[in-house]
This record gives C-alpha cells, sequence and structure tokens, in this order.
C-alpha cells in the first residue's frame, strides 16, 4: 500500500496539497504617464518589471494610444520600449483606449465631437453688418458682492450655513467693495458644510456663465470645495476646482446650460470641510452669447427670422459661425458675433433668433464625446489599425466609464441611450477585432452596471442608461470596478453570461480590501483575475498584491 502511494505521487505530485488554479488574468494599472519623456518610460517600466517580479502577467496603459495618427516618432520610439520591456518580462501590454466620457483621442481627432448643450432661439440684434445676442440682463446675482449684511446674516440667500458660526461678514478680507463672506469652523455643522446659495430665474436652453472671487487659508480637504448649480435633482455644472490649501484672491469661472430648467440654485463653499477658511466675493451670472460654438452634422447652427418664418441661409446671409480658438475649457471666451453678408435677406435693424451647440467641462477636465456622431465610427477603424501595426497587442482595455453627457444634440437627442452606448461599444470591439483577429477586448463596467451608473437622472444624461448590459456583446470581460469589493456587481455580470475582471485596490493603505475581493473572485463564477488599480501613482504594496495572488 505504502509503495502503491509512492508510485502515485512520484507521477501525480500536484493531484497532493494543490491550492486553487492561479488566475488567467493578473495585471497592474499603470496610469498617470504620458510618455512625454524618458523619465516617464523609466518609471512605467520599473511598475511593470516590479509587477513581473511578482508574478503579474498584464500592464494596462493609458498613454494615449487612441490618437496614434498624431503621435510624433519620439513618442513611438518610447512606446515600443515599453512594449519591449512587457514582451521581455513575459507581461502583455494592454492598452487602454477611446474614452468617449473624458474625450481622449477621438477630441484630439477633431474638437467638434464633444457632445453639444443647444442653446434655443436666442435674441439677436442686428446692427453694422453683424448680430449679436440680447442678453436678459434680469439674470443677475442679488448681493453677489457681499455688501448688504446685517452682522453676519446676508440680503439675497436662500441660506448660508451657520451665520455666525461658520459664516460671517468679514470687512478686513475682500477682493471688491467693502466686505466678503468668510466661512470657517466647519466642524460645528454636523456634515462640516460650510456654504452660501442663492436661486435664479433662468431662461430654459441658455448659456450662462458663473464667475466667483476666492481665497483661501489652511483649507482642508481642498477637494471639498465646490461651485454647484442645480434644478430639482440635476447639476447642472458640475464642476470642481483645484484650489491651493492657501491662495490668495482667484478668479473662478464655469459655464452651464439650463437645459429645461427656469430657476436654478447656485451654491459655493465647502462641503465636509475640516479646517481652514475661505472667503468668497464679487459672485456673478451672466447670460453669453456663442462661446465654443460646435459645427458638426449634429450640432446645426440655425438662424431665423424673429417671427421663425424665414430660416436664413449660411453662406449667403450670414458667415459661418466658427471659433478657430474652440476648446470647451475656454470659458472666458468673448461670445462670438454673426458676420451678416452683403447681398443677403438680413437687414440692418432687424431682429433673430438663433440656436447653436456648446460642449461642457464635468469636473475639472471631463468633456464627453457624442456617441451618435457616425464619424465615430472611421476614427475607431482608422485608430484600430495603428494600434495593430505599431503596439500590436493581444488585448485592449476599452474605457468606456462615466459617460456623463449625451443626448443633447441634434445627433442623439431622443435616442435609447442604453442601446447607443452598448451599440457604440460593440463598435469598438469590432474595430478592434477586424485589425486584431481574436483580440481580447475589456471594458470597465460602471455604464453597464445598475448598481453603478447604468441608470437614469445622471448627469448631464438626458436620457436613461438602465438595460445598457443588455447591447453588450457576450465576448466583451467586464472590468467591474470600485473602491470596495463590489460582490452584487460581480455576480450581476457572472449570472449574464460575462466573464469579469475585479479592478481593485483604488490607493488604499492596506490590501485588506484586495482580500475581499480575492475571496469573492474564488466564489464567483467567470472571475478571471484581479488588477491592482491606483489613481494616484501608489504602487508601494504592487509587490505584495502580486505575491498575495501568486499564493492563490
Amino acid at each position: 500500500m505504502r509503495f502503491a502511494r509512492a508510485v502515485f505521487l512520484f507521477f501525480f505530485p500536484c493531484w497532493i496539497n494543490a491550492g486553487p488554479a492561479p488566475f488567467t488574468d493578473r495585471f497592474v494599472w499603470v496610469f498617470g504617464w504620458n510618455l512625454r519623456d524618458d523619465a516617464a518610460v523609466a518609471d512605467v517600466c520599473r511598475v511593470i518589471e516590479t509587477g513581473a517580479d511578482h508574478g503579474l502577467n498584464g500592464a494596462v496603459v493609458s498613454f494615449g494610444l487612441d490618437a496614434l495618427c498624431r503621435a510624433k516618432e519620439d513618442f513611438l520610439g518610447r512606446v515600443e520600449k515599453v512594449r519591449q520591456v512587457c514582451d521581455r518580462r513575459g507581461v502583455e501590454m494592454i492598452p487602454s483606449v477611446f474614452s468617449l466620457g473624458y474625450g481622449g483621442g477621438v477630441l484630439a481627432h477633431d474638437r467638434n465631437l464633444a457632445e453639444g448643450f443647444p442653446v434655443e432661439n436666442a435674441p439677436f440684434l442686428v446692427r453694422g453688418g453683424e448680430a449679436r445676442m440680447v442678453p436678459d440682463d434680469s439674470v443677475r446675482m442679488v448681493n453677489g458682492d457681499f455688501e448688504a449684511h446685517e452682522g453676519n446674516r446676508f440680503k439675497g440667500y436662500g441660506f448660508h450655513d451657520g451665520p455666525g458660526v461658520v459664516s460671517f461678514a468679514d470687512c478686513a478680507v475682500r477682493h471688491g467693495g467693502a466686505c466678503s463672506i468668510r466661512l470657517e469652523n466647519f466642524g460645528a455643522n454636523p456634515h462640516g458644510h460650510g456654504r452660501v446659495m442663492q436661486e435664479i430665474r433662468v431662461r430654459p436652453h441658455r448659456c450662462y456663465r458663473v464667475q466667483l472671487w476666492v481665497k483661501t487659508e489652511g483649507l482642508e480637504p481642498v477637494g471639498g470645495f465646490a461651485v454647484q448649480v442645480l434644478s430639482g435633482k440635476r447639476t447642472l455644472a458640475p464642476r470642481q476646482f483645484k484650489l491651493p490649501a492657501t491662495c490668495d484672491w482667484k478668479p473662478l469661472t464655469s459655464v452651464f446650460n439650463s437645459l429645461d430648467f427656469d430657476s436654478v440654485r447656485i451654491y459655493a463653499g465647502m462641503w465636509g470641510g475640516k479646517a481652514g477658511k475661505l472667503w468668497l466675493d464679487d459672485w456673478s451670472i451672466e447670460e453669453i452669447g456663442p462661446i465654443n460654438v460646435l459645427r458638426r452634422p449634429g450640432t446645426p447652427v440655425t438662424v431665423r427670422s424673429e417671427d421663425g418664418k424665414v430660416t436664413f441661409k449660411e453662406g449667403r446671409d450670414y458667415a459661418p459661425l466658427v471659433d478657430p480658438k474652440m476648446s470647451a475649457h475656454r470659458v472666458e471666451a468673448d461670445p462670438l458675433p454673426l458676420k451678416i453678408l452683403p447681398g443677403g435677406a438680413i437687414r440692418d435693424g432687424q431682429s433673430l433668433r438663433v440656436t447653436w451647440y456648446h460642449p461642457m467641462v464635468i469636473h475639472d477636465s471631463q468633456v464627453t464625446v457624442c456617441m451618435a456622431e457616425p464619424a465615430l465610427g472611421e476614427i475607431f477603424d482608422h485608430e484600430a489599425k495603428l494600434l495593430a501595426e505599431r503596439v500590436r497587442p493581444r488585448a485592449v482595455l476599452l474605457s468606456m466609464d462615466e459617460v456623463r453627457a449625451g443626448g443633447t444634440c441634434a445627433a442623439c437627442r431622443g435616442k435609447d441611450m442604453a442601446r447607443l452606448l452598448g451599440e457604440c461599444v460593440a463598435s469598438q470591439a469590432q474595430a478592434i477585432r477586424r485589425h486584431i483577429p481574436n483580440a481580447r477586448v475589456y471594458v470597465w463596467s460602471d455604464m453597464f452596471d445598475p448598481g453603478h451608473n447604468a441608470h437614469g437622472d445622471y448627469y448631464l444624461v438626458e436620457g436613461d442608461f438602465t438595460g445598457s448590459w443588455q447591447y453588450l456583446p457576450k465576448d466583451i470581460i467586464v472590468a467591474v470596478w470600485g473602491g470596495k469589493p463590489r460582490a452584487e456587481s460581480l455576480r450581476f455580470f457572472s449570472e449574464r453570461g460575462f466573464q469579469t475582471l475585479a479592478a481593485c485596490y483604488y490607493d488604499a493603505d492596506s490590501l485588506d480590501g484586495v482580500k475581499e475581493w480575492l475571496n469573492l473572485a474564488r466564489q464567483i463564477h467567470g472571475v478571471r483575475g484581479l488588477m491592482y488599480t491606483p489613481w494616484q501613482k501608489k504602487y508601494d504594496l504592487l509587490p505584495a498584491f502580486g505575491d498575495l495572488l501568486r499564493g492563490h
């Protein structure tokens, strides 16, 4: 009996004390380097080498590899150096491409492909060969200079948190005039808030610019500061500004579209504040004419007579309304005039109604692409071909996360946003596989996860992403992400026949969360592996992460 057991162990040693099978995917997310210099290459390669030393077999990289047609030779040379290191260490280099939520390479092709927000039938008056918008001067901040106050209570505002406790009239520190509002002692508010709000009547489908002067001293956390424009439950200007903890007076400017609403609530201040001081002064709002006008089939410019009975023709009656410096980030630009062409049908002194579309910045940098514009298909195919030729990957990650605008321009208005999203991702995957046959294609989970972002009332989207998962091809691997383990999400996709990748970690101080993800991955069918996913270049725990996966 002992002899028989010895023979069995000699030929089949792995059957005894064999641990669970290793994960197919053991990845690291390499994020935050654009390869503009050799130092970035060294940093990236160091991360890849560390991962390889500890058993990882894939590096998902975000270098702007979906705009290769515009790449210079020095950039391509740096990409090649990274690829060679990956090949030498047996690590797949997996490009992250085709972000439409953040514009990415698509807007590098054409900035006009940004999602457009309509300004409808704005009044213009023709004078001296050009027409300019006639703004509604009744739209303005009341007591925006904070001069009118009784003690620590300011007139004209719906509220300001904790008068005399959190918010104060400060006649010693101000940007202009004799007074500002100072916000401090945030701990006195149960939520750490120190805010001020005013409700303002606006016109639907118009463009407004808000400006505010801000000063800080030891502010903590600086990410708690925001300027918000809300109507009902909708956030119309979801902007974040990167303020220093301590800074002298600084102007902040944002633009918003009123959409269907006739009133808005404008907030400024701290959410979840812990320490420091914040001053606000000289707050203003104005209706503005054409800035950053988008020009593509889905964002037409229309010029009509005052009564709407006559539609004038571009190139015959008026010159094309084009801004050569167009950029969603150029929020302080002067509005464009409409140039009237001699010999046309538009006369001096005439009133017009003009419609155009403009882009929007979300948070501090995000500009979303319209998913319905036909030109996207050509860009996907063109860039996929270059990716196959110059990078030669065997897998890609479609960076289709946080698509926070859509359904507002003529190309996508009224469409089923869930179906449009799914079909857009399917089109991207088809383009990849047309040039890289049998490529594995991954996609971020959030826009297909009903427990995450696949729902209605999502940021500036007109429409509903509920059900988007029904249009996602089953051969696409879903990268489920989030700071905390998402058991419901992994099960949701597993039950619908998808393979998944658990994208975990998120800059924590330990791997405790990763261990929870790991336990879930062992219990739920279809989980291919895990990815170390930082957003702040925190790779100190990468060796331990690799060892943890290798131990399983």
